[in-house]
């Protein structure tokens, strides 16, 4: 952890409050430098070469690391204090958005989980042979290319540092390193004779390689394909395109780390109970089909996966938990970011959450060439938003956020942040969260507009995602005296039951993936836990009675963490040994059909069995006329004496 705060107000462009700073965040600070990159650099050097350096200033970050490398030590750890605080057109104090800007700084992050992917450079060029070839010339000394030829009328090339086929592609699956294909009318390069000839085509022909290079101009292999690793498009028709794909294809040669960006916990997954679907909001949801159905709980590939988290923020039970970072290291972000800053005096302090490259680039432009942010206006960055879900909301307005508002990016996926927006909204009641969709950076000001006042005794958020989600709830609506209504696809909510319909066959309770429903061991009872209903909407498609309906809401009472009846009915006694074995009335309407009309229950001993438990039912059948159990005589054992018997000479 850095413990030297590097200050320079950048040419005296902004204002720096060091005895401020450091009383704030406890962190020894340096004097006020004003070109700490230029006529400053022989101090830099100095702090940097302590090793505990915290320098604020991230546009010249690469020239601070080149002069750690050239002193032979770590590069020190750099803060933004200038573009997203100091530089504002905003006249109140920047120190206490400084001082959460510095805590959040000092935070240790977790690490996130990788696997190692080699590629050997094998690509695969597809295209016209106009474009495909030149391009094949091009990667051949860096690469092992193979070009895919998409005319019909191509010639063979001459050029042998590649090869040379034709056909078309009819599947294509995997990521970087590890792409399989399946080629129709394959066609391969026969290099014999004075002519080069093509072989006979055939179906079917099974290929791999590590890096896909489509050149086609058509639709692309897969979905998402900006987001599959390893697959570069390009439209043909434009030269610029293809150079840049071309230098980013060299490049995929070596070992890489590949990041393991969710986990999966197929135990607690709602997605399908005895061939009956329930949730399938992640796979509805994951746009590079990352994820697919494996019988009761679904698989996730992490080669495909892109680690957008959205299949995490719509996950109802928590099976799916976003690893990079972890959710828990978000909510403890949010949390120091918001003490922090009012513990240094700030007032009504607000988040902005945004992504690392779109997002911290408008923000960039704004303070440089706009107003910037207001000084309560605090930015937190993330790699991908799409994650940012309605535990994450409520979480940053419970912890003393006035507001949570998610800049977008054009490249972000909209349908789990709108969707989760909405859901936050419900349960908080007021309009303390929005999406920002902006590409001017001049128009960043205005749209972030005002805030209401914060919540006034911050909790700090821990547990699992629902768990954050309720707690932050009941801070932020501690006066519900009712369950709070929610829309459609909410995870939260009752379950109703039509109890004229429903025959306590308790289906529902042995398939309930979260353990909701339950019965009652001594007496026919469907009973209920609405906290940890995830209203996936199995019960009602297990249901044979069509009995079973549900209600989005989020009770905050105590009463929705125990138990509830929601039927119950008198047991049915033995009318032999008076055991309770069911339901009375299922019994009575059992008789009622059966007894006297079903060949079977023709007889009055016959249908008093329809009234006995199992025990009783198998004893009377036993011991009744025509008895289902009795069977023929048994053989007479055969003997010796029986088989000399039968020799004739004997």
């Amino acid at each position: 952890m850095p413990k030297h705060l590097i200050l320079c107000d950048c040419l005296g462009s902004q204002s720096l409050d060091r005895d401020g700073l450091e009383a704030a965040t406890g962190l020894p600070c340096s004097r006020v430098h004003t070109g700490l990159c230029t006529t400053q650099i022989e101090a830099a050097s100095a702090a940097i070469a302590t090793g505990d350096a915290l320098i604020a200033c991230q546009q010249e970050r690469a020239t601070f690391e080149e002069l750690a490398a050239d002193l032979e030590i770590d590069a020190p750890a750099f803060v933004d204090l200038r573009d997203r605080a100091g530089w504002s057109a905003d006249t109140a104090s920047k120190t206490p958005k400084m001082a959460a800007l510095l805590a959040e700084a000092t935070m240790d992050a977790p690490v996130t989980p990788a696997v190692d992917v080699t590629s050997e450079g094998m690509c695969l060029i597809v295209g016209h042979s106009d474009v495909a070839l030149p391009a094949a010339v091009k990667l051949a000394d860096a690469l092992s290319v193979t070009v895919l030829l998409t005319d019909s009328d191509a010639e063979p090339p001459l050029d042998r540092r590649y090869d040379p086929i034709k056909g078309r592609i009819r599947r294509a699956s995997g990521a970087f390193g590890g792409f399989n294909l399946t080629i129709d009318a394959l066609q391969q390069l026969n290099p014999g004779g004075r002519e080069l000839t093509w072989t006979a085509p055939r179906n079917g022909a099974a290929s791999q390689c590590d890096i896909i290079l489509d050149l086609t101009g058509e639709t692309a292999l897969f979905p998402a394909p900006e987001k599959r690793e390893g697959y570069l498009r390009a439209d043909p028709g434009r030269p610029e395109t293809v150079q840049a794909a071309l230098l980013a294809a060299s490049q995929l040669i070596g070992t890489f780390e590949k990041p393991l960006y969710v986990r999966l916990e197929a135990s607690l997954c709602a997605h399908s109970r005895a061939g009956q679907t329930a949730c399938t909001n992640c796979l509805d949801i994951c746009p590079t089909g990352a994820i697919t159905s494996a019988g009761d709980h679904v698989a996730i590939d992490p080669m495909v996966c892109a680690g957008c988290g959205a299949c995490s923020a719509l996950c109802p039970s928590g099976a799916i938990t976003y690893e990079d970072p972890p959710t828990n290291f978000t909510f403890r972000r949010m949390e120091t970011l918001a003490s922090a800053y009012v513990q240094a005096g700030g007032q009504n302090p607000r988040l902005l959450v945004h992504d690392a490259k779109f997002g911290a680039e408008l923000i960039q432009l704004s303070a440089r060439y706009a107003q910037g942010l207001p000084a309560n206006v605090i930015p937190m960055s993330l790699d991908t938003i799409a994650g940012f879900g309605h535990a994450e909301m409520l979480a940053a307005l419970a912890v003393g956020f006035a507001d949570v508002q998610v800049l977008l990016a054009p490249t972000t996926e909209r349908d789990a942040l709108e969707r989760e927006l909405t859901l936050t909204l419900a349960i908080s009641g007021q309009d303390n969260a929005r999406l920002i969709d902006i590409t001017d950076p001049e128009a960043l000001w205005d749209a972030l507009g005002d805030a209401p006042a914060p919540l006034a005794e911050p909790i700090l958020p821990m547990g699992t995602r629902r768990q954050v989600a309720r707690t932050a709830a009941k801070a932020l609506r501690p006066d519900a005296d009712a369950p709070i209504p929610l829309p459609d696809t909410a995870p939260y909510g009752a379950v109703l039951v039509d109890t004229e319909a429903c025959t306590l066959c308790l289906s529902c309770v042995s398939l309930c993936p979260s353990g909701a429903l339950a019965d009652n061991p001594d007496k026919p009872e469907l009973r209920f836990q609405e906290d940890a209903c995830l209203q996936c909407g199995l019960c009602a498609n297990v249901c044979p009675e069509d009995a079973i309906g549900y209600e989005p809401r989020f009770d905050l009472s105590d009463a929705a963490l125990s138990q509830s009846t929601l039927h119950e009915e008198e047991p049915a006694a033995c009318i032999e040994c008076g055991a309770l074995f069911g339901v009375k009335s299922t019994i009575d309407k059992i008789t009622e059909k059966l007894a006297g009309k079903h060949s079977m229950f023709a007889s009055s001993d016959a249908a008093r069995m329809i009234q006995m438990c199992d025990n009783c039912r198998v004893q009377a059948q036993y011991h009744s006329e025509n008895n289902p159990f009795a069977g023929n005589e048994r053989p007479k054992p055969r003997t010796t004496d029986d088989y000399y018997t039968k020799r004739k000479d004997h």
